[in-house]
């Protein structure tokens, strides 16, 4: 049986940028789809919603930021890879803080792009159906067939980069993992990202799940490496 065709979004204004990065995922068997400027994306997404989106920022009408924030309230569970200008760190951290999975700085090689997203692809992959494939921890329960994430019974949207780190995390409760190893489970130990990447993506999920983000309660800081679940109430 053939696998399906994994539906990418390329969002560029400049013409020659997107035509490369599309011609370049037509030869390694994506289908791809084309968006000029924010609002035609929007449009895209919703009509046929795709696997990943690779967004450009600087974009005209409505920004990539916008196009990030307005996505996630529809496609809370597709992956987000934001296209950024060299050395605008600030962009790479707003883009994380509104949703986005990941970032590739222009130019980039697009080799690269292609790894990126196969990575990420490989991440939110279902795992093979079991009678309970299920992660549990106190009121936590990650469905891994389904994708989804509870408190209590309440279902928290995650990105997937989000779901991923929190089946990191509930697989080993108690264990302190670090920013590289967290990032190595995520992406590959070839991911040359930034570790800080980890903290957004932890600061956005304690906004999600925790009562008091402020002063969390079920995932702990160790500092000077990294994260680690404890119990709600735990202080080990």
């Amino acid at each position: 049986m053939q696998a399906k065709q994994a539906k990418v979004l390329v969002v560029e204004d400049e013409v020659s940028i997107r035509k490369f990065i599309a011609v370049n995922l037509h030869r390694n068997n994506f289908l791809v789809l084309e968006a000029r400027d924010g609002e035609t994306a929007l449009r895209m997404a919703q009509n046929v919603p795709p696997d990943v989106i690779v967004l450009d920022i600087m974009l005209p009408g409505i920004d990539g930021f916008e196009v990030c924030m307005q996505l996630r309230r529809f496609l809370p569970h597709v992956v987000i890879i934001m296209l950024t200008a060299r050395g605008e760190d600030m962009d790479k951290i707003m883009g994380l803080e509104l949703g986005a999975d990941d970032y590739m700085v222009k130019p980039f090689n697009p080799l690269e792009l292609v790894a990126r997203i196969r990575a990420h692809l490989r991440k939110i992959q279902y795992d093979p159906p079991q009678k309970k494939n299920c992660l549990q921890f106190q009121k936590l329960l990650l469905d891994l067939d389904g994708q989804r994430f509870y408190k209590n019974g309440q279902i928290i949207d995650l990105t997937p980069t989000e779901f991923a780190i929190m089946k990191i995390l509930m697989n080993k409760p108690y264990k302190a993992f670090s920013r590289h190893e967290i990032l190595n489970c995520i992406w590959g130990e070839n991911y040359f990202g930034d570790p800080k990447t980890v903290d957004v993506h932890i600061r956005r999920i304690r906004e999600k799940l925790e009562d008091n983000p402020s002063n969390p309660q079920w995932i702990e800081t160790v500092w000077g490496l990294g994260y680690r679940l404890k119990g709600e109430g735990d202080y080990a």
